[in-house]
């Protein structure tokens, strides 16, 4: 007869230490898993999951400039700028100069990113799904509403005081 996981843990504090307890661990393999789902979901799309992480950021309200959609998605400019003009050759996007400071570029998504979007949208929330099989539907609507807040926590605090300086000018 087998003695049951709580059965097995030892009373001295050192369970705490367990890989079923640590936050690292977990984050490590749900972030696996879903680079590996999401990672097929994306595929097709221009720029894979950078591509697709642009278009959800610009679907949703007033068109970010060019470097303000970097910071948001948290890429380097050089980087975001060699996706936009691959997203744009696709026609996923587009972009063009801002009406407060023609310096800047707005980027747009077109009728074409919306579509592709949509498509990807559902083949990700098909591979979100099998990942989170074992989550009820509230379950599920809470640990992303706690992952987003986390999320939004690290990307504050991934914030240079440089940047940080800069944008409260």
């Amino acid at each position: 007869m087998s003695a049951s996981k709580s059965e097995k843990k030892p009373s001295d504090g050192s369970a705490d230490l367990a890989l079923d307890t640590d936050l690292g661990w977990a984050i490590r393999m749900v972030s696996t898993a879903f680079r590996r789902v999401a990672t097929e979901s994306v595929a097709e799309l221009p720029g894979g999951a950078r591509g697709y992480l642009v278009l959800v950021a610009l679907a949703g309200g007033e068109p970010p400039t060019q470097l303000a959609l970097a910071r948001e998605v948290s890429l380097d400019r050089t980087v975001t700028t060699y996706l936009l003009d691959d997203l744009e050759a696709h026609e996923l996007v587009t972009r063009r100069p801002d009406p407060r400071d023609r310096r800047a570029r707005q980027v747009l998504i077109t009728d074409t990113g919306r579509s592709r979007l949509d498509q990807v949208r559902q083949s990700l929330a098909a591979a979100e799904a099998r990942l989170l099989t074992d989550l009820d539907a509230q379950d599920s609507a809470q640990l992303r509403t706690l992952l987003s807040r986390v999320a939004q926590t690290a990307q504050r605090e991934a914030v240079t005081p440089d940047e940080a300086d800069a944008a409260n000018c």
